[in-house]
């Protein structure tokens, strides 16, 4: 009894994951962001002070910016492991990204 359940879970899984969507992102990307922010969100700290920096001067950079930096990165950790465990799930509605400016952390950088 309990194989059938392990095995119809990661049916469902299976199922969720590889179904495409033609007018929205999907399960994996939704997976894919959560990683990502999980494994970038340290860097929010350095990033936040950088643009406070840019735009309030030095002081603030250091200040206010390290305190939004460390805000932040818990906000990016915690969107991240809920992203992570409620992948095959289409809330927000279509997989959308609750993280919206940037979605993803490198995006708003010029290379």
């Amino acid at each position: 009894m309990r194989n059938k359940l392990i095995v119809g879970v990661i049916a469902v899984l299976l199922m969720a994951c590889f179904t495409q969507n033609a007018y929205c992102d999907d399960a994996l990307k939704k997976l894919g962001r959560g990683i990502a922010n999980v494994g970038t969100c340290p860097l929010e700290l350095f990033l936040q002070a950088s643009n406070v920096n840019k735009t309030d001067g030095p002081v603030a950079g250091f200040t206010y910016g390290i305190l939004k930096g460390f805000a932040m990165t818990g906000w990016r950790l915690a969107v991240g492991v809920y992203e992570i465990i409620s992948f095959p799930v289409p809330f927000p509605k279509d997989y959308a990204p609750i993280i919206k400016d940037p979605e993803f952390i490198f995006e708003d950088m010029n290379w």
